[in-house]
């Protein structure tokens, strides 16, 4: 690759270090389903799955779920690939500690279901099932010191009010009306408030008679002021590769080795 011009380089064996497929658009929507092509890539643009296409071309047997993938709750407005001064700070990951409402105006997850890093990976490709694949968090003045930095970088998609009725009017995109009731219906499922949130434990504090449970810190959003903040999909990474022998060599479909083919 000197100078810009292409070459061939004899060699006895070629080692892949393939990486994923998280940065094709087209590779995404085949392998992993509906709206995956539209989701933002938290890192590089350059993880294309070139080298796994590569292999796969010549007879080499995938392996690994090429169907899945890790993905968080990711700024909306975040840029389509990885932001190095940002990093990290467009994940969205306290959630438990509010509600989340889709365009509807509706819950669709139970917010508390476990702490943050056992749920986040999974809600993050939960959005692209919703209208519009977006959602916004919902904060009450209880909830919002227990917010992670990540929400209070310039880069984020933020809207607050010191009432529900002024605050559903700024969530773009989502049933005003809607949002209300919701808040409304998940407030009377509530137990009684008998002191601050405790983030360090399940707290087994959860609704009663929601078609959509919050099992645990389900506190009402009842206490001023209210911010809520805007998420999409950002997937990570993909799962899938290809599939190799104890020697690393790389197999093809029969399950044979691949002369020279290492990865």
């Amino acid at each position: 690759f000197c100078g810009g011009e292409l070459g061939r380089i004899a060699t006895v064996a070629v080692v892949l270090g393939c990486g994923g497929f998280e940065a094709n658009s087209d590779m995404r929507a085949a392998y992993l389903g509906l709206n995956w092509d539209l989701a933002k890539v938290r890192g590089t643009r350059f993880n294309t799955g070139r080298g796994l296409r590569m292999a796969l071309d010549i007879g080499a047997s995938a392996c690994g779920q090429m169907s899945g993938a890790h993905a968080t709750c990711w700024d909306l407005n975040a840029p389509e690939f990885g932001n190095l001064d940002v990093g990290d700070s467009y994940q969205k990951h306290s959630y438990p500690f509010g509600i989340m409402v889709n365009a509807g105006g509706e819950r669709f997850l139970d917010e508390g279901a476990d702490f943050r890093n056992y749920t986040y990976a999974k809600y993050g490709g939960a959005l692209l099932r919703q209208p519009g694949m977006f959602a916004w968090q919902i904060f009450h003045g209880r909830a919002i010191p227990q917010l992670r930095d990540e929400y209070r970088v310039r880069q984020v998609t933020k809207a607050s009010a010191d009432s529900l009725e002024a605050l559903a009017e700024k969530l773009e995109g989502v049933d005003a009306k809607r949002f209300l009731e919701t808040v409304s219906e998940f407030n009377r499922a509530v137990p009684v408030v008998d002191g601050p949130i405790n983030a360090g434990v399940k707290d087994g504090r959860g609704t009663r008679g929601l078609a959509v449970p919050k099992s645990n810190w389900a506190y009402p959003i009842d206490q001023p002021p209210f911010e809520a903040y805007a998420v999409t999909t950002g997937i990570t990474f993909t799962f899938g590769g290809l599939r190799i022998d104890p020697q690393a060599r790389v197999r093809n479909a029969r399950g044979a080795a691949t002369d020279g083919l290492y990865a």
